[in-house]
């Protein structure tokens, strides 16, 4: 997963829209688990757009 940082607001949404529990916010840094499976919903949920997929 790839984040710009310059435009994320340390919202959450991505966080509470993840069904797998892969995202987490840590002093205002996305992290990402190994248990993602890339269903894209963080990527659509995020109002700023700050999130894509790292092959995009």
């Amino acid at each position: 997963m790839k984040v710009v940082f310059e435009r994320c607001l340390h919202c959450g949404c991505c966080v509470g829209s993840c069904k797998q529990n892969a995202i987490y916010l840590n002093d205002y840094v996305l992290e990402f688990s190994d248990s993602c499976n890339r269903c894209r919903r963080c990527i659509k949920i995020c109002p700023v757009g700050a999130l894509s997929m790292e092959d995009e």
